[in-house]
């Protein structure tokens, strides 16, 4: 069994018992697990010793999933999603269905829809909303690269991904966008 089929196997079944996985995404090495588990959101901010009131990142694999998870996205949200050239999370208003602790203390939450093969493989197969945070500690820098993740995170999670763990290059951090009430955009990093 090739490595990606035997990382999506692992990540599923530490997924389902409310653990956490370290893996590739479509920007950085993250930091994932159930976004619907509050428990395990829990365990998330417990390891990036990170507080609460900061909220996460939750990754879905297609545009038509945001329905389940956000009030009133805008009508033409697909097509804006399409035009990105980049990842971009965007902040909506009014988040659904997922864990308390991963909603903004204004109600928003950030979501990316993600192109990354791996990351849209093991979303559609666990079928819920991943958490996604940067594989560091409150304060320390984004690892760009596996190499740079801090052994602790390593060892504090359940499972580590080995697909792309040897990749040289660099990742960055995504966009960040906000859709406003009345459906205006406001780049928040670009």
């Amino acid at each position: 069994m090739e490595i990606f089929e035997e990382d999506i196997r692992g990540a599923l079944q530490v997924l389902r018992t409310g653990g956490l996985i370290l893996y590739p995404t479509d920007t950085i090495w993250g930091i994932g697990c159930d976004a619907t588990d509050e428990a395990a959101v829990k365990r998330v901010y417990a390891l990036k010793q990170r507080s609460e009131s900061k909220s996460l990142v939750v990754l879905l694999a297609d545009v038509r999933d945001l329905l389940h998870y956000v009030a009133n996205p805008r009508p033409d949200i697909a097509t804006l999603i399409d035009e990105f050239t980049r990842p971009t999370t965007v902040i909506y208003e009014g988040a659904l269905g997922l864990a308390p602790n991963v909603i903004n203390e204004d109600g928003s939450i950030a979501i990316r829809i993600v192109k990354d093969p791996f990351c849209r493989h093991l979303i559609k197969r666990w079928r819920k909303p991943l958490v996604s945070t940067s594989a560091n500690l409150s304060g320390t820098p984004s690892p760009a690269r596996f190499t740079d993740i801090a052994p602790e995170i390593i060892q504090g999670v359940d499972y580590v991904v080995k697909h792309r763990q040897e990749e040289a290059a660099g990742a960055t951090a995504s966009r960040i966008i906000r859709i406003g009430k009345d459906g205006s955009v406001a780049i928040i990093r670009d």
